[in-house]
């Protein structure tokens, strides 16, 4: 049972950076595609940015250009750098991990608050 363990959350002013970092106990991260959640108080939970075991990632549009994300397959961890950030950006925010080779075994974290106020 692999596990995943966010940091990096906090509060910071509009237009400030944080970055998430996500560490896996798993001898085979490179496996496995690797994403970041949020979910805002009554809101769905919804997909920010994704990385795949190859190394494609993607975002969500409102995302797109403010944040990046990587991974360093020999750390073992999945990071996202969220730059120009909004007070609608505030959220609980997930990380994800999902077996390449089955779509049985996803994991998730267990999240971490980021807050964006003046």
């Amino acid at each position: 049972q692999m596990q995943l363990v966010e940091s990096g959350g906090g509060l910071v002013q509009p237009g400030g950076s944080l970055r998430l970092s996500c560490a896996a106990s798993t001898s085979i991260f490179s496996t496995y595609h690797m994403g970041w959640y949020r979910q805002a108080p009554g809101e769905q939970r919804e997909l920010v940015a994704s990385i795949t075991a190859g190394g494609t990632a993607n975002y969500a549009d409102t995302v797109l250009g403010r944040f990046t994300i990587s991974r360093d397959n020999a750390k073992n961890t999945a990071d996202l750098q969220m730059n120009r950030l909004k007070p609608e950006d505030t959220a609980v925010y997930y990380c994800n991990a999902k077996f390449a080779l089955s779509p049985y075994s996803v994991y998730w974290g267990q999240g971490t608050q980021v807050t964006v106020s003046s």
